[in-house]
């Protein structure tokens, strides 16, 4: 999955934290890094595990990264490539 900052003023240990944070049953966060965008903006490209029974990613996406609080620093999120076990 790829977040994305607001801009290159963002505090990107408080950005990953704020990504972090979110604790569902059913999710687990991998590796992560940030990976150059442009103009000094970097985006977090971070690895998770889901439980299709437990949760969904869309969930993940509108429920809880997409809105208040975590909207201060996240502009927007992107799923970059899904595997089905």
């Amino acid at each position: 999955m790829e977040v994305k900052p607001w801009d290159d003023e963002t505090d990107m240990k408080k950005f990953e934290a704020c990504v972090r944070a979110v604790e569902m049953q059913g999710l687990l966060w991998g590796a992560s890094k940030l990976v150059p965008v442009g103009y000094g903006i970097k985006k977090l490209t971070i690895m998770l595990t889901i439980v299709d029974d437990l949760m969904s990613p869309d969930n993940l996406i509108e429920d809880y990264l997409a809105c208040d609080p975590n909207n201060e620093y996240i502009q927007s999120v992107y799923i970059v490539a899904f595997n089905k076990i």
